[in-house]
């Protein structure tokens, strides 16, 4: 069973498909803390109704992103985790971060990486950009964090139908439904049962130990 950290900035819907995975015993694994940047996410709500210890790590008490980071790095460390969610976090980390924790911090991207991600794409920026782009087609992306935005091996991507009437908020909801809550526990399953194996910059679907 593998011992999971959560980075979370909002409602946490990410976090609940999470939860509900190991609950319903898809994931083995352990969400043992919820770490936010904002003392009111609802996310870390979430988290306590299951007993999964919530923490607030405040950008604004620490005099630089790096030393922000490092002190996420000493809390994950104490916490012995073996894997690290981005689950709708919303700051960019220092790469000190990602350098603690090779191939062991995942994140989940709403669009088909290498389209609209990057610098500024994030939220309803994503799915503004897909509709005035006029894509047919999007989708999520669950990839291993580097020290570049939405830059590290993919591990899954699912694709999923843009409309002729869709708005923004209307395709970001059926891009979580059919997408984002299904690939990221699959992610994290395919993780805890050994089958993840990173070359160069592509992720290698490997036999378990």
């Amino acid at each position: 069973m593998i011992r999971i950290g959560a980075l979370v900035s909002g409602g946490g819907t990410n976090l609940q498909a999470i939860i509900d995975s190991i609950n319903e015993g898809r994931i083995d694994g352990k969400i043992v803390t919820a770490v936010s940047n904002k003392p009111g996410a609802y996310a870390l709500e979430r988290a306590a109704k299951y007993g999964i210890e919530g923490r607030v790590i405040k950008v604004k008490d620490y005099p630089d992103r790096k030393a922000y980071s490092e002190a996420l790095i000493e809390h994950f460390k104490e916490k012995r985790v073996d894997l690290i969610l981005l689950a709708g976090f919303m700051v960019i980390l220092d790469p000190v971060f990602t350098e603690a924790f090779p191939n062991k911090i995942m994140n989940i991207h709403p669009a088909l990486i290498p389209s609209f991600c990057g610098e500024g794409f994030y939220g309803l920026h994503v799915h503004e950009a897909a509709l005035e782009k006029g894509v047919k087609v999007t989708g999520a992306t669950v990839h291993f964090v580097d020290g570049k935005a939405d830059n590290g091996p993919i591990i899954l991507q699912k694709a999923v139908e843009v409309r002729d009437d869709d708005t923004a908020e209307i395709l970001q909801r059926r891009v979580m439904e059919e997408a984002e809550w299904k690939i990221f526990p699959e992610a994290v399953a395919l993780f805890a049962e050994g089958h993840l194996k990173v070359e160069g910059n592509k992720v290698i679907r490997a036999g378990g130990e």
